[in-house]
């Protein structure tokens, strides 16, 4: 009976180990800073937007989950709260421009804002994939 005692406080103990490592190492991991990430791949945004349009899948493959520089012409920006987007519109669809939606981190707001239509512009962020009609950055910082 006594053994059974001890191998079940020695089974719990373990498992509150865990639990407080499991804490300290997931819980507590500090967020990726994408501003300072290294780039995966550097492109004009017109082929990042032609890759997803002519081959989701692959180009999904290939960008989604990466940091992605991208550079071309703003067409306009977006402010509306405390969101900023910054769009290269390439076309036209039935729900309106299509092209890259780049939401940029809040301390870049300011900067966006500024932003004249046509002005070329270097972009760094967080690819999230293709919506139909947009390739989604997120978390951007302006590199210029």
């Amino acid at each position: 009976m006594r053994t059974w005692i001890k191998i079940i406080i020695a089974l719990a103990l373990i498992g509150f180990i865990a639990a407080i490592l499991l804490y300290i190492f997931l819980y507590n991991k500090p967020h990726p800073d994408f501003e300072k990430a290294e780039a995966a791949y550097t492109l004009a945004a017109t082929d990042l937007y032609k890759n997803f349009t002519a081959n989701k899948t692959e180009a999904g493959g290939k960008y989604n989950g990466k940091v992605i520089e991208v550079n071309g012409k703003i067409a306009k920006v977006e402010a509306k709260d405390s969101l900023t987007i910054c769009v290269f519109v390439f076309e036209q669809g039935m729900f309106g421009d299509q092209g890259v939606r780049c939401t940029m981190l809040p301390s870049y707001k300011e900067r966006a804002v500024k932003i004249q239509p046509g002005s070329e512009v270097r972009v760094k962020g967080y690819c999230t994939g293709f919506n139909d009609t947009d390739v989604i950055l997120e978390k951007c910082s302006i590199i210029k």
